[in-house]
């Protein structure tokens, strides 16, 4: 039986025309039949991959491979969503949060997938309901990191009702509020000062966006709890809702958007089973030793690591310390 990748990448980019040269190589050696989710790329490679270009067909795959940062991978998601196939990353942006392997393990990356030796894990969205004025049915979507509501225009602030299952909880203006999965936790909500949530935290969280008010903390619900967000009727101004950065509608006062866990998650392919706590000390660069661990270290007067350590200056650096 033949085994089939679907690789979607970041077609504007050079580094990415050339990982994607790698991968189809590599992919193709390893016995995959590989399609191109862009069908301009695809014409690239020549009448070889003609066959295999399409814009449709994620079900028939064994697995979507990403190569691009983490926004390339949000639009491989809107490919993959309720279709139970995982994604696989490879990085080749900054971060690279929801990426499983970076350009250089590309190679290994394609081993791997060959193997089967690939774990499977799953990443809740969440699901969106937009209610208009004057519309009689209401509009869906969903999102894997966050949907967000915002201002519609700069210059003023838009005041928003928050109301958890359908109880009110607090209301101000504010530029927005960000709900967020646990994965979008280290995204837009982490930056607006929301925490870290583990991915395994079965929750959705709420952040405010400079919030003129007394009580607008973070807030996370359980999976069964409903977040509502009102465009007031007293605002100055509408609102615009955006689901992972890329699908958006305005919002007219008196709109209504509802936020829950999503009832379908995503599925991503998994090489390695490290601890989250890893990835995050990892992608964020954190520094798990402490200045008091570092000046601990540093040789006392008397020591012959002190006199060396005097003879070549570096009293002062106690990254050298450590290393003398």
């Amino acid at each position: 039986m033949t085994r089939r990748v679907l690789v979607v990448t970041h077609g504007g980019r050079p580094e990415a025309v050339a990982a994607l040269s790698e991968a189809v190589r590599e992919l193709t050696a390893a016995g995959f039949e590989v399609a191109l989710h862009d069908d301009d790329l695809a014409e690239s490679f020549g009448d070889h991959m003609a066959a295999a270009r399409v814009r449709e067909g994620v079900t028939e795959s064994e697995v979507v491979m990403v190569l691009g940062g983490d926004g390339t991978i949000l639009r491989a998601a809107e490919l993959t969503h309720g279709t139970g196939v995982p994604l696989l990353g490879v990085n080749l942006g900054h971060v690279g949060f929801l990426a499983e392997s970076e350009r250089e393990n590309l190679r290994h990356a394609v081993q791997r997938l060959a193997a089967r030796d690939y774990e499977v894990e799953e990443r809740a969205v969440v699901d969106v309901v937009v209610h208009l004025p004057g519309e009689p049915e209401p509009m869906t979507g969903w999102a894997l990191n966050e949907a967000t509501v915002e201002k519609a225009q700069r210059e003023r602030m838009v005041e928003v009702g928050i109301a958890v299952d359908g109880r009110p909880l607090s209301s101000f203006g504010c530029d927005g509020v960000v709900i967020s999965t646990a994965t979008g936790s280290t995204a837009h909500a982490f930056s607006a000062g929301g925490p870290v949530m583990w991915p395994d935290v079965d929750g959705v969280l709420l952040v405010p966006l400079s919030a003129h008010a007394l009580f607008a903390r973070p807030l996370v619900i359980g999976p069964r709890s409903t977040y509502t967000v009102k465009v007031l009727e007293r605002s100055a101004v509408g609102a615009v809702l955006t689901c992972d950065g890329r699908r958006r509608i305005d919002l007219p006062v008196g709109a209504q958007v509802e936020v829950r866990r999503g009832a379908l998650p995503l599925r991503f392919a998994r090489l390695f089973t490290a601890p989250f706590t890893d990835r995050l000390v990892s992608k964020f660069s954190l520094p798990v030793v402490g200045w008091r661990e570092l000046a601990a270290q540093r040789p006392e007067r008397g020591d012959d690591r002190y006199d060396e350590a005097e003879r070549d200056g570096r009293h002062d650096d106690p990254e050298q310390d450590k290393e003398a």
